[in-house]
């Protein structure tokens, strides 16, 4: 079993090197429903279009091991990414980029018990040889992260 990191500082939301280093984005809601509740809307793969602003299409099966494709507004470019862990319903990571680890992105999502439901927070750290060069092309994700914990929030609590 993986040991989850540290919880991150919310005031830290992005991290920007500009020299290198790893590049980073979080967003966190607290969702007035049970994780189950939560786990199930965010494993159900084709229903992501439903309640995600930001995502036309999630093709495949959100399994262990296995790889979807997202189809999101903020890019005409599609992103394989493999389901890299699965443990329901506390976390799920996806891990996508270029071979031989050139650039990298990791996305992870962790639901907590709480007393007022779940608390969820979902994090990305890109990293790798080419991440100096990759950020250049890149659009701050950051909205799109908030849009996405809010938008699960709603989601949930409907």
């Amino acid at each position: 079993m993986r040991v989850p990191p540290p919880i991150p500082d919310p005031e830290d939301a992005i991290t920007y090197a500009p020299g290198g280093g790893d590049m980073r984005y979080f967003a966190a809601a607290d969702i007035a429903a049970p994780p189950d509740a939560v786990w199930a809307i965010l494993t159900r793969a084709d229903a992501y279009p439903e309640w995600e602003p930001n995502t036309t299409k999630v093709e495949g099966s959100i399994e262990a091991g296995s790889q979807i494709t997202v189809h999101t507004k903020l890019s005409s470019q599609a992103f394989p990414v493999t389901v890299s862990e699965l443990e329901a319903p506390r976390c799920m990571e996806w891990t996508g980029g270029m071979p031989l680890g050139l650039f990298k992105g990791v996305r992870r999502f962790t639901l907590r018990a709480s007393e007022s439901g779940t608390h969820f927070e979902v994090e990305e750290n890109f990293s790798g040889p080419l991440l100096f060069l990759m950020r250049r092309m890149m659009p701050d994700l950051q909205p799109s992260f908030d849009d996405f914990a809010a938008a699960l929030k709603q989601a949930a609590e409907r």
